[in-house]
């Protein structure tokens, strides 16, 4: 199943306002880490590097921008977590006023897969960036970024607020206890020598995860068994 954005109301700069008012209530979870508000989405960019300058644009001004590949084929921009769709309105209307942006999307929380099917929606959704030279986060030096970012771009695409950096992510899980990973849990590797975390990726099933290897290198999948991983494995993490 394609990741789908069930995306409803387009809006201007103008602030047209939907004519159904939706609920601002945030469904109650009872998952490790919060379920996502709503979020801002901008963008239809044909080419990747318009969606990577206005990405790091937002996340100048301290937003936790990110983008992803529409089922379109185009790349959109996506950031902000709103406990209500008035906040998120505010937010827009302001980037708008400030020529930030310019058209924009409102995400309610109804917007997101459902429970049944969350893991399926997040390996597929890691899935679609394989082939991508991910640039996530460039405004810090913050080692494992890049690798973080794009955990924290496909568990919110599916509708829950994971952290931001590696070492949040694995402090926000909850360890295995002796169990295998499964499709959609984190795994984390010390790859900067220091015996902590500093990499991490999102676990495919059948010994595979998908990951950013580097900042500005193509996002790919390696095998838990490649020696380079095995020897720098610390562990993995469940948050569904």
């Amino acid at each position: 199943m394609a990741m789908a954005l069930m995306i409803i109301f387009v809006l201007s700069c103008r602030g047209i306002v939907p004519a159904t008012k939706k609920s601002d209530s945030i469904p109650v979870t009872r998952n490790f880490i919060p379920r996502m508000g709503y979020a801002i989405q901008v963008g239809a960019f044909s080419v990747l590097d318009n969606a990577v300058h206005l990405t790091e644009t937002l996340q100048k001004k301290g937003l936790d921008a990110y983008y992803f590949i529409h089922d379109s084929g185009l790349y959109k921009v996506r950031f902000g977590n709103f406990s209500s769709r008035s906040l998120a309105m505010a937010e827009a209307q302001d980037l708008c006023k400030n020529r930030v942006i310019e058209e924009f999307y409102i995400v309610g929380p109804e917007q997101y897969p459902d429970t049944t099917s969350l893991r399926r929606g997040i390996v597929q959704a890691a899935k679609s960036f394989i082939g991508v030279p991910y640039r996530f986060g460039s405004a810090s030096s913050e080692e494992g970024f890049d690798c973080s970012g794009l955990a924290m771009a496909v568990y919110r695409l599916n509708g829950f607020d994971l952290p931001r950096t590696s070492r949040q992510q694995w402090a926000a899980g909850r360890p295995l206890e002796g169990r295998d990973p499964a499709e959609a849990d984190l795994v984390f590797f010390d790859t900067s020598g220091t015996g902590g975390v500093s990499h991490v990726g999102v676990y495919l099933g059948k010994g595979q995860f998908v990951h950013a290897p580097k900042r500005g290198k193509k996002i790919r999948i390696d095998a838990m068994s490649d020696n380079y991983y095995k020897q720098r494995y610390m562990g993995a993490r469940t948050y569904l």
